[in-house]
């Protein structure tokens, strides 16, 4: 077998890292800080009971959970993070307390020696692990139960009254029972981020958030592994740019031919039944951004949209969950087109009712992304009552929509990969030179329903380390993982379909990829995890090999220019033309692969700089350059493809897609420089210099400079929408006509179509 190495590679790479994530992971699962039977004082006080604390988890994730702030720095940044403002304030309440006690004003107006005293006592009550895994008792100091009413108290003004300053509505929830049980939630997270491990100084935590008045610092491992991991980066960057120099080189003249390779070929019933999937996919987009805009805008007027109080019908929770799952409903839509497109191409034959089936999945598709948005919608709005987990929201950032809906993608992925299955058959049993890229194709797709599976693996009441560990196997494993290995096998597919790549070179380089990817990116889902209740050892590896995820597009995208460039070069192979823009998104793609994945990823990725940002808007750069800037920019790019590839001799107008291609990337860059990552930064320095509750809070935030950098990124957010917009009336000109050459030129000297030449060989409009 030709690729042999390759194959023990992956299999290696794979058997090894899975075996290494399930066994660390089920440590995880059963080493997570303990709920407890009850919470009583010294005294004899029952303060609440274990049932009350996942009662209190539920009410928080059904109005929107990591939708309105962060629990453990996992969730959104307007409001604060629960954990550590809870933490930071039973502390000052504590202080000021024991300072009344002692005849002082508060705290503040004590001696230096006194406060260190008082501060010492502090960090004894609230460090000390007083759990009875007998009894499943935890046993608290007397101030600390009068810390609890009283911030019961805050917290129920901040939920019944609403909140500007941290984009929460009014009567976001008032129900007194379920504040109370919320109020038990925020202390329990409080507990395990402040409580250390048995037989440790660590807490549960890993010492996160960073809090001085009880010495919260960095762990030596968190300083350690972080050192170790700039190495392994460094290492991991030479060994690739090494194997990548070493390679042989296909010559442009031995691939290129004289003419479009898809000239004249006609798209099966099938493909056509694709085109619909990518008008979706657009419209989705447009919306997205929309919801984008407003959400944003929210960090600056907390109620409403330049005074019209939208938060009465659409609160930021809302905006922002649809904001996010709307991202990967259309991403993810626009690559299973993709697939569904590629499959009966490469195999040169359609199966009998494909085009039936790509109809079905499409009406089960819209069925779902309708049904979960208005469920979410109906939860937070309070209107579901005790269905709000299976057909509201489930309150996890990006695995949001409620268990229903959840079960039914998983459906219609493993449908789609029934119909990818049945459609790339034909081509898999001719073994030819294409047949290990086609098993690559045929495992990615595997891959995708198997891996959002892995969010059902938690329940409505399961402890929140349980399922931050497998909502983490679908952001990072289906998400960032598997969806980009099956990206990076289309776009070889189709570059070698157009003959800009030729199929040894091309599988090579996916494999190859893959395997750097995998042996990296699979155990590295553990960065997730450092802060979120997890042991050591999670640390560790997490920092290990996410330092390692060295990223596989930049591969294809340097090939797919490099032929570009020569193909540019010779006048009778300027067809290519024609696939400028699709291409340039896959360049867009190796671009912000460096800088959103490779750069802003690992600015956050080592464990001392996660430690201070976690939960801050450095994690926001890194989203947004990274999820849109490659994954969004992928999705944009096959569509454009497809839709080219569908049509091929119809000539497109390359001026919107020029406009749309640079303002998308441009509007991109100044979001992210002008406004959020200058506000990240700054909220390192505020966490470095004062507490992580410091850099989330109201003050801070709301400061006239940050306030200002939020008004910035208005550029940024303009000049993208515009381009947004422009790209979405030019799909829409692929229905209406408006956006075809009308005189048969393909624009920047491509072909000519001659109205006296015979058109009979072009696919009909």
């Amino acid at each position: 077998m030709a690729y042999k190495k390759l194959w023990i590679a992956l299999g290696v790479v794979m058997v090894g890292s899975f075996a290494v994530l399930g066994s660390v992971g089920y440590k995880v699962l059963h080493s997570a800080p303990p709920i407890p039977s009850q919470v009583v004082t010294s005294d004899g006080r029952v303060l609440f009971d274990g049932t009350t604390i996942q009662d209190g988890q539920n009410a928080w994730q059904s109005i929107g959970g990591q939708e309105i702030g962060t629990i453990w720095g996992h969730g959104s940044y307007v409001a604060p993070d629960w954990s550590a403002d809870w933490l930071h304030r039973e502390c000052v309440f504590i202080l000021d307390r024991w300072a009344k006690q002692a005849g002082a004003a508060n705290y503040a107006a004590l001696g230096i020696e006194q406060q260190a005293g008082l501060r010492a006592r502090l960090q004894e009550i609230i460090r000390h692990n007083t759990y009875d895994s007998a009894t499943g008792k935890i046993t608290v100091d007397p101030a600390r139960a009068a810390a609890f009413d009283e911030l019961y108290a805050h917290y129920s003004d901040v939920f019944t009254h609403g909140r500007d300053a941290y984009a929460i509505q009014r009567n976001a929830l008032s129900d007194p029972e379920k504040l109370r049980a919320m109020s038990a939630f925020f202390w329990w997270t409080a507990w395990a981020a402040s409580t250390e491990r048995p037989g440790s100084t660590v807490t549960y935590t890993q010492n996160w958030p960073h809090e001085p008045l009880i010495g919260n610092q960095p762990t030596s491992g968190t300083i350690v592994w972080s050192v170790i991991s700039f190495v392994l980066l460094l290492a991991g960057v030479g060994g690739m740019v090494w194997y990548f120099a070493s390679q042989p080189r296909a010559l442009a003249d031995e691939l290129l031919p004289d003419n479009d390779p898809l000239l004249g070929l006609r798209p099966t019933p099938s493909q056509r039944a694709t085109i619909k999937y990518f008008f979706v996919v657009a419209a989705l987009w447009v919306v997205q951004v929309g919801l984008g805009a407003i959400t944003a805008h929210y960090g600056v007027e907390g109620s409403g949209f330049y005074g019209v109080p939208l938060d009465r019908w659409l609160p930021y929770s809302v905006t922002r969950t649809w904001h996010l799952q709307i991202a990967l409903f259309w991403i993810a839509t626009a690559w299973l087109a993709t697939g569904l497109y590629i499959a009966p191409a490469v195999s040169g034959a359609e199966p009998k009712g494909q085009r039936l089936g790509v109809n079905v999945l499409f009406g089960a598709l819209i069925f779902v992304v309708v049904g979960s948005l208005a469920g979410e919608w109906l939860s937070i709005q309070h209107k579901l009552g005790n269905m709000w987990f299976w057909f509201g929201t489930q309150g996890y950032e990006y695995v949001d929509l409620g268990r229903f809906w959840q079960i039914l993608l998983f459906g219609g992925l493993s449908f789609w990969l029934w119909l990818m299955w049945r459609a790339l058959k034909p081509a898999l049993a001719k073994r030819d030179q294409s047949h290990a890229l086609l098993l690559m194709f045929l495992l990615s797709s595997i891959a995708i329903p198997l891996f959002y599976a892995a969010g059902l693996m938690y329940g409505q009441r399961s402890n929140l380390v349980t399922a931050e560990y497998w909502r983490w196997w679908v952001v990072h494993l289906w998400v960032e993982g598997f969806f980009e290995v099956f990206a990076t096998v289309v776009i070889a597919f189709l570059l070698t379909r157009l003959k800009l790549l030729s199929v040894p070179t091309a599988t090579k380089a996916v494999m190859f990829s893959t395997v750097v990817f995998l042996s990296g990116g699979i155990i590295g889902t553990f960065h997730h995890l450092y802060f979120a209740g997890t042991p050591n050892v999670v640390l560790g590896l997490g920092s290990v090999f996410s330092a390692l995820e060295v990223v596989p597009l930049v591969l294809i995208g340097f090939e797919a220019w490099e032929n570009i460039r020569l193909a540019r070069s010779r006048q009778q192979h300027i067809w290519v033309a024609a696939y400028k823009w699709p291409i340039y998104f896959f360049v867009a793609v190796a671009f912000w692969n460096f800088v959103g994945a490779g750069l802003f990823g690992f600015l956050i990725n080592p464990p001392i700089a996660l430690y201070y940002m976690q939960g801050l808007n450095t994690t926001a750069v890194h989203a947004h350059t990274a999820l849109f800037g490659v994954y969004g920019m992928l999705g944009l790019g096959l569509m454009l493809f497809c839709l080219r590839a569908l049509r091929p001799g119809r000539a497109w107008k390359n001026g919107p897609l020029s406009f749309a291609f640079w303002a998308i990337n441009i509007g991109l860059a100044l979001m992210v420089l002008l406004s959020t990552l200058p506000i990240g930064l700054m909220q390192v320095w505020a966490s470095v210099e004062f507490g992580t509750w410091y850099a989330r809070s109201a003050e801070f935030l709301h400061s006239p400079g940050m306030n200002q950098l939020r008004w910035l990124r208005m550029i940024g957010d303009s000049v993208f929408a515009l381009g947004a917009l422009v790209l979405g009336w030019f799909i829409l000109g692929l229905v209406t006509g408006h956006s075809y050459d009308k005189e048969g030129f393909v624009a920047e000297g491509g072909w000519e179509v001659r109205p006296h030449e015979d058109k009979s060989h072009l696919p009909a409009a």
